[in-house]
């Protein structure tokens, strides 16, 4: 049995391994989806198996619980909702993870009494990165679904209590490793590591949300892989050491993509990240901001050649996917090409914008990353900005005392003109204002994305 447990291990790593290089491209997102969900399945089977469980009852009951909160997620939970699900997710993971470590080291306490100092040592570190990444992905879940501010929050001594905590905590799993029948001080460990998560992600504002959904999603992964050297169980090991990895070499990106550096995140907001400096409260934009109604738009758009579109959280939170798509089949029908460039970081999740067109069954050959399309902008009749705000604002590129200075945007003010559909001019989730409502070439188009686009489309049908 040991001998076929190893085997279907293996078949199921690969089946990870393969699920995750074809996440890399949304046409075959899915199948990897899929191929990722088939390897679980053999390695919880094999895992049951291979353990000879003498009862299945509370298996069972779990079992038909989760699997009922999971169908009614995925059936309520709307699009504009995932990246909350997301980080609920995570921290279901984190915190699956430490209670898990508390059993065995329980049941190790209470049978044999002899730790291994291994096996101490990944109890301590998964109990130590689950609770952080419990109570830190439900203060995310919390900021993301406007329960908790999505400001950033300061408190006194921020940093040093940071690291004092973080140190105690390593200090009391030295002395649990030297002293492994201190229960009450590994219930320590884990109270002040579900602290420590919540000072590490209440101080990371909107800006940051998405690279920090992220580094959570790491931190699940590792907790996991910790929990496997606990358990002994090498498919354990293997899949939280590929989400961790995977999330990590994410993380990289996003934090590229928010000109932040990887210890700005991990340390909760060390610098003023997305924080509204001196440029959120200094002078504003000057000059006067144009706008144009439907019917005026309409007029432009039937009359140019190509136009690039430029998707934000406000589509998502009006849910306007499906209202994009049938613009972009309206102008196409009159010969426009239509192209969607995509931020890395637009939305608050990474890949949310690709995720919401593909819904709309928009094709994915039309889906263009910002590095891929940033040069095409000034050959551009047209620009559509909906919803997005800091991920094109000129600012990054020459306002030093921007927060956003230096994070890479979509060069949309390089088109000869550009449309923003915006309810109001309000700041983004950086708390600055955008100058590009102000520049010469642009055209302001006020109103909820859903029904402005809607609107927009019935009159370009009329034309």
């Amino acid at each position: 049995m040991e001998v076929v447990s190893y085997l279907v291990y293996l078949i199921a790593s690969v089946c990870f391994i393969f699920g995750i290089k074809k996440l890399s491209s949304p046409k075959t997102a899915r199948q990897g989806n899929q191929l990722a969900a088939l390897g679980m399945l053999l390695a919880i089977i094999v895992t049951l198996l291979d353990q000879r469980i003498l009862t299945f009852e509370y298996i069972i009951i779990g079992v038909v619980i989760g699997s009922v909160i999971g169908a009614v997620f995925a059936i309520k939970v709307p699009m504009t909702g995932m990246p909350q699900m997301v980080g609920l997710l995570n921290g279901f993971g984190g915190g699956a993870s430490t209670l898990v470590a508390l059993a065995e080291y329980d049941r190790i306490l209470t049978g044999t009494g002899v730790f291994d100092v291994q096996t101490t040592i990944t109890i301590v570190l998964s109990v130590l990165i689950g609770a952080v990444t419990f109570t830190g992905s439900l203060i995310a879940f919390g900021k993301l679904q406007g329960i908790v501010t999505g400001k950033v929050v300061k408190y006194p001594l921020q940093h040093p209590l940071n690291v004092l905590i973080f140190l105690t905590i390593i200090l009391a799993g030295v002395y649990v490793v030297i002293n492994p029948v201190e229960l009450d001080i590994l219930f320590g460990i884990t109270f002040i590591s579900l602290v420590l998560g919540v000072l590490l992600v209440l101080p990371i504002g909107g800006a940051d949300m998405p690279v920090a959904i992220s580094l959570l999603n790491s931190y699940s992964g590792l907790a996991a892989s910790m929990t496997g050297f606990v358990l002994q169980n090498n498919m354990l090991i293997i899949a939280g050491a590929l989400v961790g990895a995977s999330g990590i070499i994410l993380t990289i990106i996003m934090c590229k993509g928010m000109n932040r550096s990887l210890m700005n995140v991990v340390l909760g907001g060390w610098a003023s990240a997305g924080t509204g400096g001196p440029a959120a409260e200094g002078s504003q934009p000057k000059g006067d901001v144009k706008s144009v109604d439907a019917e005026e738009l309409a007029m432009i758009l039937d009359s140019v050649s190509n136009v690039i579109i430029v998707p934000g959280y406000g589509m998502a939170v009006a849910q306007a996917q499906h209202a994009v798509r049938d613009l972009m089949n309206i102008l196409e029908k009159k010969d426009i090409k239509v192209r969607f460039a995509i931020h890395p970081v637009a939305g608050r999740m990474p890949g949310h914008m690709n995720v919401l067109l593909a819904e709309a069954q928009v094709e994915y050959d039309k889906l263009i990353a910002m590095e891929d399309i940033n040069d095409d902008f000034p050959n551009t009749d047209v620009v559509i900005v909906i919803g997005a705000n800091d991920v094109v604002n000129p600012a990054a590129r020459h306002d030093q005392n921007s927060p956003i200075y230096g994070m890479p945007i979509l060069n949309v003010d390089y088109a000869k003109t550009v449309v923003i559909n915006k309810r109001s001019l309000n700041v983004g989730y950086a708390g600055i204002d955008n100058e590009l409502f102000f520049y010469p070439n642009t055209l302001m188009y006020f109103g909820d994305a859903k029904e402005a686009i809607s609107k927009l489309n019935s009159e370009l049908k009329e034309l």
